[in-house]
């Protein structure tokens, strides 16, 4: 079946369909990992966002319940070079394509993923119409001119929790499946902005007993919970419009230990008083080098955000930038020791990626006991 890719700009791609049918707008972006392409599309921070993989063969080790880091795919679409559909695998449950139908999500192959790929390098990430099955080109170009984009909307609202609720599993072992708990030392309060459930695992791995809480629970309601720390979620798009969560966190720093992860990284910058702009294509992939200043070493990071705290707006806010971007020289972490608060921009928790950050998470639990002392 026939589907095809329209961006902003007018440019178009024609391929062939190995997913659901319809028409989906979203911000078409890359990602420069090898595999993990279901963890990628059960992300809650690739909402409104069309995925386009680097890498050219894509499928061929199929999907398994497992691997899913949320309760459902987000993504609006996603392309590939050539997509496999006879995987070999023996976690395998089912074949991505048949994924994808059955999640409403449009598959694009067939097209130029290189062309596409260096496109958006040089014009940056833009809004794009995927379409597969009936359609016709000038109505879907009609629909692209009516879509926002993601600049200046709160779209965390369509994936954070609506409901809190406790977490208790650790991070498995694959081929025993047993699961590593640690010693439910600290109580961890955990904003949901569209959290991966790798990052609870981790969490509870590392000691935590963690309740995750929506995306607009007041300060006071965290406070009355008696946590020895607050951990804020990854999640979808622009941070700025999302004032309440900056607000909580506002009023949270100085009374409990924060450790922020990618857009909890971006409303901690902004609960400092610092300000966030978007990158032109973003950084999406699981080969990412960040610096870490305090130690110079290099750590290879899972990454997906199209959005960086701009450090110039906390330069006299008492902040220190503790990684940096070796790519593009962006800030990739921050730290504000009288606040007993830290954030990185990267996803240290990986699923998809390297585990060379995974000690993070245990600085955060040092960050407590040193609170609890």
């Amino acid at each position: 079946m026939q589907a095809v890719l329209i961006l902003e700009d007018g440019t178009v791609f024609h391929g062939r369909s190995f997913g659901a049918q319809g028409i989906n707008c979203g911000e078409v972006v890359f990602n420069t990992a090898m595999s993990g392409y279901q963890e990628i599309l059960t992300d809650p921070s690739y909402h409104e966002q069309i995925v386009t993989m680097t890498y050219p063969l894509i499928g061929n080790y199929g999907t398994n319940e497992a691997d899913a880091e949320s309760r459902g795919v987000f993504a609006k679409g996603f392309i590939v070079k050539e997509y496999c559909d006879w995987p070999s695998n023996w976690r395998s449950g089912k074949s991505l394509g048949d994924y994808l139908k059955e999640n409403g999500v449009i598959g694009l192959e067939g097209i130029d993923t290189r062309k596409l790929v260096l496109h958006i390098r040089e014009k940056g990430a833009m809004r794009a119409v995927i379409a597969a099955g009936e359609y016709q080109l000038e109505k879907l170009k009609a629909q692209l001119a009516d879509y926002p984009g993601l600049v200046g909307r709160d779209i965390v609202k369509d994936v954070a929790a609506k409901e809190p609720y406790g977490w208790d599993e650790g991070v498995s072992d694959i081929l025993s499946g047993s699961r590593c708990k640690g010693d439910d030392r600290y109580k961890v309060v955990a904003y949901d902005f569209g959290i991966k459930r790798n990052i609870i695992r981790l969490l509870v791995s590392y000691g935590c007993r963690v309740q995750v809480v929506p995306a607009k629970t007041s300060a006071v309601d965290v406070i009355s919970l008696r946590p020895d720390g607050v951990f804020l979620s990854n999640g979808p798009g622009d941070p700025e419009p999302v004032k309440y969560a900056t607000d909580a966190v506002s009023e949270l720093l100085g009374q409990v230990p924060i450790f922020g992860i990618c857009l909890g990284h971006q409303i901690l910058g902004q609960a400092l008083g610092g300000k966030t702009y978007k990158l032109k294509f973003g950084h999406h992939g699981a080969n990412h080098p960040v610096k870490n200043l305090q130690t110079g070493s290099i750590e290879i990071t899972s990454q997906n955000h199209g959005f960086c705290v701009d450090m110039d707006s906390l330069s006299d806010k008492g902040v220190e930038i503790t990684h940096m971007n070796l790519n593009d020289k962006t800030v990739e972490g921050i730290r504000c020791p009288d606040k007993a608060a830290f954030s990185v921009q990267y996803h240290p928790e990986a699923a998809p990626g390297p585990h060379d950050s995974g000690y993070l998470f245990e600085r955060f639990t040092k960050l407590m006991a040193k609170s609890q002392a």
